[in-house]
This record gives C-alpha cells, structure tokens and sequence, in this order.
C-alpha cells in the first residue's frame, strides 16, 4: 500500500513538474555566444522561467518549444519509476528533486548540443550537498564518500576523453559527468560503471539508427548529454531495486 502510494505521488509530481520545464528549456536553447531567450517568437517578453512554452498575448495561443504533455508524461513516468525502484529510502526525494533538472539538460542538449554551465555546476552541488544530508536520515541505502569518489572518477574520465577527442565528449558532458557520478556513486561501483555503459550503449544504438536510416552519416555529431542521462537513470533503477 505504501509503495503505491509512493508511485502515485512521484508520479503526480513528475507531472506537476514536468509542466514547468518547457518554457525553461526553450529559454536555454540557445547557441553558446548568444544570450538567453527573453522573448517567445511571437516577439512578447518572457516574464518568468517556468511554465509551459506557450503564448496567449493577441487574443490567440502559440505553442513553442518542447511540447507541454510530452514533457509532463516523460517526467512523471521517470519519477514513478524511482519511487517504485527505490521505495521508502530516503534518497528517493533526491532522484525527485534532481529527474526534472536531467529532463530539462537533455531537451536543452538535443535541440542546441548545449549542457549549459547554469544547469550542470549547481546541479553538481546539489546533488552532493543533498545526498549528504540524506545520510543524516536513517534507512538510506548509501554511501556519501563512494558518491563523492564517484563525482571525481566519472568527471576524470571524461575529461581524458574529452582531451583525446575533443568531437565525441564536450566539455559540458564532463561538468555533467560530476553529478551523474555522483548519484550513481551513491549506490557503489558496480552501479556506477553499468550506468556509465548504459549511457554509451544508448548512444551507440541513436547513431546506429540515424546512419542506417540515412538520416547522418558516421561522422555527424550527436548530443551525447541526454544519453549520459538516460544511462544513469538506468543505473539509478537499478541500484534502487538491488540496494
């Protein structure tokens, strides 16, 4: 009863959230030397970050961005998939609070090959910071110290992979790598390296499928943030059932 009842609610708030990350997602859209968007494209200001990416100003609605319900079910089902693979351990209102941050990095990096700085540092702080604090809380399945060592080890490695091939790891995947390895620390080694394949499995198989669809070629970038993601919220569903 408990477990559904935890399902629910992360459901319901993944949904509540998710309606809030459009409007930020196209504001950040934007090409490194340009600044953020301050406008919809109908040409009227922008007046907050959060919210669905929609205009109703001249008597008639204009959607942009990232479309509103899509946004809303991918991070609801996220969400209830954490609730129900990490149950009533306290961790799980971290992978709550930090699964929105992840949805809106990937529709940023997909749409402009971006991990903006104002996403991927504070997010590297936050999830720290607030795995710390959980430690404080009894029945938490972790550890602060392996999540710590794990930040630090994924951060290295694909820093030495950025340096070898500048082309395939960006510099933003590795300020991003800080985070995702520390969540995946949180539950061990063996839970961080599956995440770490998982995440360039996911890869592997989008370029596959443009190349054998002809929709790029081999050589074509692709945006390896929201992979990396992906990867990890496999890893995080794992750790949180076998924990």
């Amino acid at each position: 009863m408990l477990l559904s009842t935890l399902i629910i609610g992360g459901a319901l708030w993944g949904a509540f959230v998710g309606l809030l990350v459009p409007r930020a997602a196209y504001r950040l859209s934007v090409p490194p030397d340009e600044p953020w968007r301050g406008e919809c494209p109908e040409g009227h200001a922008l007046r907050s970050w959060l919210g669905p990416a929609r205009c109703g100003q001249e008597g008639r609605t204009a959607v942009y961005g990232p479309r509103t319900s899509a946004t809303a079910v991918t991070t609801s089902l996220l969400c209830a998939a954490l609730a129900a693979t990490t149950g009533t351990r306290p961790e799980l209102a971290v992978w709550l609070l930090l699964a929105p941050v992840g949805v809106l990095l990937a529709l940023v990096d997909f749409t402009v090959h971006r991990l903006p700085d104002v996403l991927t540092l504070p997010l590297a702080a936050a999830s720290l910071a607030l795995l710390g604090a959980v430690t404080l809380v009894p029945e938490q399945a972790g550890s602060w110290k392996a999540s710590l060592y794990g930040a630090l080890a994924l951060a290295t490695a694909y820093f030495i992979l950025f340096l070898i091939n500048p082309n395939g790891m960006g510099f933003g995947d590795v300020k991003l790598a800080l985070s995702l390895g520390a969540v995946l620390g949180w539950y061990g080694w063996g839970v961080l390296l599956t995440g770490t394949f998982a995440g360039f499995l996911l890869a592997s198989l989008y370029g596959t499928a443009l190349v054998v669809t002809r929709r790029a070629s081999r050589k074509t970038a692709i945006p390896f943030g929201p992979f990396l993601i992906g990867g990890a919220f496999v890893g995080l569903l794992l750790g949180g059932y076998t924990a």
